[in-house]
């Protein structure tokens, strides 16, 4: 079965030193789905934010706000995205943030900032000399869209770069002493990978526990392509500090194109018997 598909690449916007390695897993994962016998067509996210796409089968890393809701449209109509553009709308921090803690999984304590509750002394309510603070909805533009705070000035001058920026959700973070993980996965297929982003300690920890948190905070989420990371604490407890939607997989590309590109083939096939 010869089908048509749409890749939409993501905006170079929200690859932050990443744009290359964005682009060839797109790619790679295009030349995966022709061996199958597909037609794949690239399009840039900004591109489909106007004109939409004409094929019924679309596998996307967009990843803002207009292209999103443009891709919610196309699925509304009954076509066919991986990941779906709900899932990645789920992947914003604000939203989340609130999904996971809700379905119970480990996670910092964490804020939404308002005008109600900027001045509140978030050190004191904390408990700590440092807290993490995050823009709410993509991941990342800037480096500063992440940043290590230490003082309550520091906090205010860099909300109002954000709002300055447009930047109109802000989360304030607990600050997880420990080891960082970082890993990707890809449903279905059962392929998983993690590395030490900033393994210092090497803390032991049961992996089967870090790959079940993983793949249950992606299937909360709605996402099949994803990435994200995690802190191993002094005591080996797992808690997730984020999940993102089609991450670059640069340590591994090949290989996860490779199965990125059957799981939409497979998907695909039984959403064509399906209707």
């Amino acid at each position: 079965m010869r089908l048509n598909f749409a890749g939409v690449k993501r905006k170079e916007l929200y690859s932050p030193n990443h744009i290359t390695n964005d682009s060839l897993i797109l790619n790679i994962t295009a030349e995966v789905l022709k061996t199958f016998g597909h037609k794949v067509s690239i399009y840039d996210e900004s591109f489909i934010e106007t004109y939409g796409i004409e094929e019924d089968y679309i596998f996307s890393m967009a990843q803002g706000i207009a292209g999103l809701s443009k891709l919610k449209e196309i699925e509304s109509e009954g076509r066919f995205i991986i990941n779906s553009p709900t899932a990645s709308l789920n992947s914003y921090r604000t939203t989340m943030i609130k999904m996971l803690t809700d379905h119970k999984v480990p996670f910092p304590k964490s804020i939404l900032l308002n005008d109600k509750n900027i001045s509140e002394d978030y050190f004191g309510l904390f408990g700590a000399k440092k807290l993490w603070l995050k823009r709410g909805d993509v991941h990342a533009e800037h480096k500063e869209d992440v940043t290590l705070i230490y003082s309550k000035g520091e906090l205010l001058t860099t909300l109002e770069e954000f709002t300055r920026r447009g930047i109109k959700n802000a989360i304030i973070q607990e600050h997880l002493p420990g080891d960082t993980i970082k890993f990707y996965g890809i449903t279905e297929g059962d392929y998983f990978y993690w590395y030490y982003l900033n393994g210092n300690n090497h803390i032991p920890f049961e992996i089967d526990k870090l790959k079940k948190l993983a793949f249950t905070s992606a299937q909360i989420l709605g996402l099949d392509v994803f990435g994200g990371d995690v802190i191993i604490s002094p005591t080996g407890s797992i808690s997730v500090i984020d999940v993102n939607d089609w991450p670059s997989f640069a340590p591994v590309r090949d290989k996860a194109a490779e199965a990125i590109g059957k799981l939409i083939h497979r998907k695909v096939l039984d959403y064509v018997n399906q209707n």
